[in-house]
Order: structure tokens, then C-alpha cells, then sequence
């Protein structure tokens, strides 16, 4: 999928670790620059380049939905699937960029005098008026999100509260490693307990979470958060794809009642359905791949109804 070093884009897996016992490791995002002194708060300033069925760059979309974001910082949408040369863009129509011309993915990467070294993911916040890159980090980006722009646009939902920090850090740091990066975990694992330790972990967090939400509208009680932000990208994904694609197949996400309706409470939010792409989920995690699909074929199914 490609990685750069001093802003020179190789072809090549430099993407992921694995280790000897077979575990996934994702690689670390570096591009962790705020807005702030160097990145002043201006509407129409900033962009981002995402993908449509990549989680982490959904996070982000969801936090520019919900703070009413859109007529601020403008997008560029990657195809959903990945070539040799990683993240890409057409020349017309959806998945292309108008901001840079760019190709692929890379070539934001290349465009900042930084020289960048390292992999190359979505999403990245970028600086038109400095041609600079901002962030890389989604979960950096959700948060500065959250309040950056509240000179620019006002009266939007404050998803960290003071208050609630501690509590929504938690929940992050346990759906992170177990939920969100759990399905990636089990999905890319090389042995047999090194699968079976992450699917394990992975349901065993849903069993909670479907515990917690039989008293709680959301994670953190009766208040939106950045938690439950984090959260609805895999469960978005989870029937679809990871179920079968990952093999976290103990259950469906619909075998919870309180967390089904829970998902999709949050899915008939204001915003958060045009975000949501079932069909470019399942091009993407079913596409072909030597270990998981030899033959590429994408199946008809399942269908999943989000109405309420």
C-alpha cells in the first residue's frame, strides 16, 4: 500500500507490524500538529482528505456532521479501494480532489515541506492557505474538532465536557483497543491465539457496553460524547463486514438489543446518515486480498435495516 520517506513515496507494505505470536500492531500516526497560533480557526482555511470506508476517517466525518462543520471545512473522498499506490482519487466525479489535483493520497503527504517519513493513511486535516498538513491522527482531529471552531460556528453539541473527560477517556481507551482496533486485531492475525485472544476481547466489550446502555441512553449516561463518536464507526461496519470479513462471528451487532438500538438511535442523528456507506464497506473489507478473499468476490449480503 505504500509508505514515504523524506517525502519520496515507495511502493511496499510499511503499513503494519506483525508480531512473532502472530499479533496485529497498528503503526502510530506523527502529523500531530493543533489548531491553534500556527493553524488559526478559519471557516473555508481548512480540509479533509478521508475515505469513505475507512473508520477512522468516519470519525471525523461524524464530528463535522454533528458540529455543523460542513460549510467550514471542506472534503476531498478517496476510492474505496486501495492500489500500489495507496489512498487514490479520480479525475472526475466523487472521488476526486479539487483542492490539490492530487492523484493519490501520497501526494498530500508530498505537497508539505516536512519531508514526511512513515505511513500514509487518512484521515489528514490539511492547510490549504499553508499547503502544510495539520494532523493525521484521527482521534487528535475528533477532539479539536469538538471546540477549534466554536468562534466560527456556535451552538453545535460539546461532545468532551469537562466534567465527563475521565469517563469518556476510558470508554476510548477500552473501545480503541478492543472494539475498534479489536476487529483489526482479530481480522489481520497470523495464528490461531493470537485471533482467538482479540475476538474473545472484542465481544466481551460489546457484552459490557449491551450491559451499560440497558440503564444508559449513551456511554456516558444521558450526554452525547466523543465516546459514542468513536464508537459507531465498527458498529456501522460490524454486520456488514466484520463479521464475516474478520471473522468476529460470535455474534451480529443486531444479537444485541441495546446496543442494536442504540446504533441506530445514533444513525438517525442529524448528519451521521449521510456519512454511512454499507455497499463501500463491504467493497472495501471484501476486496482482494492474498489471506482473507484470494478470488475478491464481494457478497449480496447480509441486508441490515437501520430504521428505527
Amino acid at each position: 500500500m505504500g509508505y514515504m520517506v523524506d517525502g519520496v513515496y515507495h511502493v511496499g507494505d510499511d503499513v503494519t507490524a506483525t508480531h512473532p505470536n502472530g499479533e496485529f500492531e497498528r503503526g502510530r500516526s506523527t502529523v500531530r500538529h493543533q489548531i491553534g497560533e500556527d493553524f488559526p480557526a478559519e471557516a473555508g482555511r481548512y480540509h479533509l482528505f478521508v475515505a469513505w470506508n475507512c473508520p477512522w476517517a468516519h470519525r471525523t466525518l461524524l464530528v463535522r456532521a454533528l458540529k455543523g462543520l460542513e460549510d467550514v471545512i471542506s472534503i476531498s473522498v478517496a476510492r474505496p479501494n486501495r492500489t500500489d499506490q495507496g489512498w487514490v482519487f479520480d479525475d472526475t466525479g466523487p472521488f476526486r480532489d479539487d483542492v490539490l489535483g492530487a492523484k493519490a493520497v501520497h501526494e498530500v503527504y508530498s505537497v508539505d515541506p516536512m519531508g514526511y517519513t512513515g505511513r500514509l493513511t487518512v484521515p489528514v486535516l490539511f492547510d490549504k492557505v499553508q499547503r502544510r498538513m495539520v494532523n493525521n491522527e484521527s482521534a487528535d482531529i475528533v477532539r479539536m474538532l469538538n471546540s477549534a471552531f466554536d468562534t466560527v460556528v456556535s451552538g453545535s453539541p460539546d461532545l468532551a465536557p469537562k466534567a465527563l473527560l475521565g469517563e469518556i477517556d476510558a470508554w476510548n481507551d477500552l473501545i480503541y483497543r478492543t472494539v475498534n482496533n479489536g476487529v483489526y486485531r482479530a481480522g489481520f492475525a497470523s495464528t490461531q491465539d493470537a485471533y482467538e485472544q482479540a475476538a474473545w476481547e472484542v465481544f466481551e466489550t460489546l457484552d459490557k457496553i449491551e450491559a451499560h446502555l440497558a440503564a444508559n441512553t449513551w456511554l456516558c449516561g444521558k450526554t452525547l460524547t466523543e465516546a459514542d463518536v468513536r464508537l459507531f464507526p465498527t458498529l456501522a461496519r460490524f454486520d456488514v463486514a466484520y463479521h464475516y470479513a474478520f471473522r468476529c462471528n460470535l455474534r451480529k451487532l443486531q444479537d444485541y438489543p441495546n446496543l442494536w438500538t442504540y446504533a441506530r438511535r445514533f444513525y438517525h442523528l442529524p448528519g451521521v446518515a449521510k456519512t454511512v456507506h454499507f455497499d463501500i464497506y463491504k467493497r472495501g473489507y471484501f476486496s482482494a486480498s492474498e489471506k482473507r478473499n484470494p478470488l475478491g468476490i464481494i457478497p449480496i449480503g447480509p441486508h441490515v435495516d437501520w430504521s428505527l
